[in-house]
């Protein structure tokens, strides 16, 4: 698990003459090799690779190049040295690197690499070097130095790969040369068009240079542009380099083993690497925030950092909680710790259990024979036994400490524990269901399940011919399509920044689709489920009419006078079940408390009231939008039930107090909601007891007539900054920019 060094690759691109060519309506082969290098750099760039690319071109107009003299490696042109690849490189690749109209020997174009990789890695560390070729082979080729070349590229570790706009045949020695390098790897077959004597000669040429350099898999290493493509269509995962986390692992007092942990699986995230910047310099410098904090209060007085204090808030106080309390909070331990609580039955571990972001593969200590034996003696034992380990886990001492799960792991070449953290109490979320087996009306038919396990066989994703099998949907091998979306629309922006964003690339919308060979084979298990499983519209249904719908009383007789009715069906909830627990209005659901309390035998309901009263004080004093409608759903509860339990009067004392204490407190921005919601004073045409007439309790609603005032003359030439810093202001903060 040793850290993978970066690679030196030179992308070596043929820009001659016939490149630039193509037949009507096809790209050219220059296109679709400047689209292969993109697709490179752009993976290479978002994964944020430390491997250096340098660019060769050859087929220019011009020279620039080491080897350069009079007749020898003429239009060969270094475009790019060895370094990151970046934004500047695909500008270069899509826009600056042209066509040429002269012709340059590949062979030769490959020794100007060879000799740039030779001076440019000169004190520097590379794990390997590349030179990645792009060209059709109509240009002429010289073989003179072909021996050189090939003993070179063995004695510096040289990997070389060719990519043709055509296929290259394998020549097995009986003639035929008719079967693609890559036809038993990939479905997509390629058509030969006429090949020119020219590209013959240079296909044999190619054969001969990675025949020698690896008799086996030398003629794997030559692609064609649109296999290229399609590999190269997914955006690089990111390079993590193996962080090893070194710990004792003990059991008891006495037994202690080092080891050593590494991260199997974790949560993958985008880096937060937005940053604000001014839309027309786009330059963060010119930028800045400055963060104000105010009273909310009608001046907006200005507070100090230093005054401010964080609270907590709990129900409807704000506890002050400062950083040092925060800091003398914290769970305080020794370090990383890896400590084995017990063990149980793996059984006894349900897999719904596993929690966290991460797994850990857990080794013993390199380099240590004792830590290795002991450490391979439990690993062994868990597994004969079938039982885990139940263990503390820590990362260092300013983290919380974990409950988790070690449970071991055995293959061939290696043996590990593999941890995983599992819930506390609270984590838990516990539901009833009830059981499908109560009613007769749910038990398939034999069959139905007989449809269904067909159903489950055909979407087997894993295809097995009795001796191998071979996984049609692999998702470990599938990019987060989050990921490749997101890269696709930073690299669109990068270059076409007035554009609007491209369309969803249509193999990110395929790759987790149902495999094709499993959607063929579902078909007739489908058809079969849906003929015994039929589906039914259900329309609304109508509502029961009872004899009192029907024959319904005098509209005009008063309400109290008709038969009392508790609650609507649809006012049962789980709430009405729990009445019992209820003794006070608490702050979590007042109005439905009030409701419980007030239906009570022998309730008080002025005292009853008072509790609701006291709540609603309390969200007035809050307040704030959630505050404020809690405290209507408390007041439309009251008026209801004082409608209800012939306790208007008790209402509308209340209603006429609440309105005086909103004018003196200036919550206007309540009342104004008290308004919209047009609730008023009981009247008595609402209910008996109520001497409030309909006109007086449109009255209560309508505002109070402002006195005019006789303002004071202003100045003409007043501040207009103190107009516009009034308006930026923010009740809570302000930012400046």
């Amino acid at each position: 698990m040793a850290p993978s060094g970066k690679v030196a690759v030179v992308l070596c691109l043929d820009v001659g003459l016939t490149m630039s060519s193509s037949s009507p309506g096809e790209e050219s082969s220059l296109d679709q090799a400047k689209k292969i290098m993109t697709k490179f750099v752009q993976r290479q760039v978002f994964a944020e690779s430390k491997d250096e690319v340098a660019v060769v071109l050859f087929g220019t107009n011009g020279t620039r190049n080491g080897l350069a003299s009079e007749d020898q490696y003429q239009n060969i042109t270094v475009h790019r040295s060895l370094m990151l690849p970046d934004f500047d490189l695909l500008e270069d690749i899509q826009n600056v690197i042209k066509a040429g109209s002269a012709q340059a020997d590949f062979l030769d174009a490959i020794i100007v690499c060879m000799d740039l990789l030779q001076k440019e890695t000169i004190g520097k560390k590379y794990e390997k070097r590349h030179i990645e070729l792009f060209t059709d082979l109509s240009s002429p080729v010289s073989e003179d130095q072909l021996e050189i070349i090939i003993a070179n590229l063995k004695k510096t570790g040289t990997s070389l790969q060719f990519f043709l706009p055509f296929p290259v045949s394998v020549d097995d020695g009986s003639g035929d040369k008719s079967a693609s390098v890559h036809a038993h790897m990939h479905k997509t077959s390629f058509p030969i068009k006429g090949l020119t004597e020219q590209q013959n000669q240079g296909i044999d040429v190619v054969r001969k240079l990675m025949s020698t350099l690896d008799e086996e898999g030398g003629l794997e290493e030559i692609y064609t542009f649109r296999e290229s493509l399609e590999h190269l269509s997914m955006f690089k995962k990111m390079e993590r380099k193996p962080m090893p986390w070194p710990c004792q692992l003990t059991i008891g007092p006495n037994l202690s083993i080092r080891i050593v942990a590494y991260k199997s699986v974790t949560e993958e995230r985008v880096k937060k690497l937005w940053a604000i910047v001014d839309a027309k310099t786009l330059r963060k410098e010119d930028v800045q925030k400055e963060i104000v904090y105010c009273l909310n209060d009608d001046d907006e007085t200005e507070v100090q950092k230093d005054d401010t204090i964080q609270g907590f808030r709990y129900g409807s106080d704000i506890v002050p909680f400062s950083k040092e309390d925060e800091e003398q909070m914290k769970y305080k331990t020794e370090g990383k710790c890896f400590s084995v609580l017990g063990f149980t039955r793996s059984s006894q571990i349900q897999r719904h259990y596993y929690m966290g972001n991460q797994a850990l593969k857990v080794f013993a200590a390199k380099g240590d024979a004792n830590a290795a034996v002991a450490f391979s003696a439990l690993v062994r034992a868990l597994d004969e036994l079938k039982v885990v380990a139940v263990v503390r886990y820590a990362y260092d001492r300013r983290c919380y400490p974990q409950i988790g799960v070690a449970f071991p792991y055995i293959k061939d070449t290696y043996e590990c524990l593999i941890y995983v953290q599992l819930p506390y109490m609270e984590d838990l979320r516990q539901y009833v269901f009830s059981s499908l087996k109560n009613s007769k009306k749910y038990i398939p038919t034999v069959d139905q399940l007989s449809a269904v396990d067909s159903l489950i066989d055909s979407m087997n994703l894993v295809h097995e011919d009795g001796e191998t099998f071979e996984d049609l949907f692999k998702p470990s091998k599938i990019p987060n399509p989050h990921f490749q979306r997101l890269y696709q629309c930073l690299q669109h922006k990068a270059f076409h920044s007035d554009k609007p964003l491209p369309p969803i690339e249509q193999h990110l919308l395929e790759m987790l689709e149902m495999p094709c060979v499993v959607r063929e084979r579902c078909q007739a298990p489908l058809e079969r489920v849906k003929a015994l499983f039929p589906l039914k519209e259900v329309g609304k249904k109508k509502e029961e009419k009872t004899a009192q719908d029907i024959f319904k009383d005098n509209e005009d007789e008063p309400s109290l006078k008709k038969p009392k009715i508790e609650d609507e069906e649809e006012g049962f909830s789980l709430m009405k079940l729990a009445e019992g627990n209820i003794t006070s209005v608490g702050s979590v659901n007042p109005a439905e408390d009030f409701r419980i309390l007030v239906r009570k035998k022998n309730a008080d309901f002025k005292d009853v009231s008072q509790q609701l009263i006291n709540r609603i004080d309390q969200f007035l004093e809050n307040k704030g939008s959630q505050y404020y409608m809690k405290g209507i759903d408390c007041i439309r509860a009251f008026r209801e039930e004082a409608m209800k339990l012939s306790k208007v009067q008790c209402f509308n004392d209340f209603l006429e107090a609440l309105k005086s204490k909103l004018e003196d407190k200036a919550l206007s921005d309540f009342w104004e909601i008290m308004v919209q919601e047009r609730i008023s004073l009981i009247t008595k045409d609402e209910a008996e007891g109520s001497l409030v007439t309909g006109e007086e309790a449109e009255k209560f609603l309508a505002p109070k007539e402002q006195k005019k005032e006789t303002l004071p003359p202003t100045d003409e030439g007043g501040d207009v900054d103190d107009l516009v810093s009034t308006i930026k202001m923010w009740c809570g903060f302000r930012i400046k920019l």
